[in-house]
């Protein structure tokens, strides 16, 4: 699931569970509204997202051009150490300023590799 919100003249992306193909139809419409004239800022909170696919990559590669390209900011915060890897990866990490004081609220749930106490 993905949420966007907006505050201020910051537009925050949160995503929860899987940033994957299936999310795909949610892409163009937060991608446009990274763009509009009145966002400074860009956040994208993965701190919930358990697992990103080649899709989710490029849609996070393509929000952060995005919000570039219009004089915003992107920053990246929550990606824990998979997510981190896989971005890495793809390259979507060098489109982001991360957030590295960020710290995540603790889940309620431990997903498939968070410790109960992460």
């Amino acid at each position: 699931m993905i949420e966007a919100t907006v505050a201020g003249a910051t537009l925050t992306v949160s995503a929860e569970g899987d940033l994957d193909l299936a999310e795909r139809a949610r892409f163009p419409e937060l991608t446009a509204r990274a763009a509009a004239s009145d966002v400074d800022v860009v956040v994208v909170d993965l701190c919930s997202v358990e697992f990103v696919d080649s899709a989710g990559a490029a849609f996070l590669i393509t929000l952060a051009e995005t919000a570039k390209r219009s004089g915003a900011r992107a920053v990246l915060r929550g990606a824990d150490e998979r997510v981190g890897f896989v971005l890495d990866l793809c390259g979507a990490l060098d489109s982001y300023e991360v957030d590295a004081e960020h710290r995540c609220a603790p889940s309620t749930g431990p997903g498939p590799w968070r410790s109960p106490t992460a």
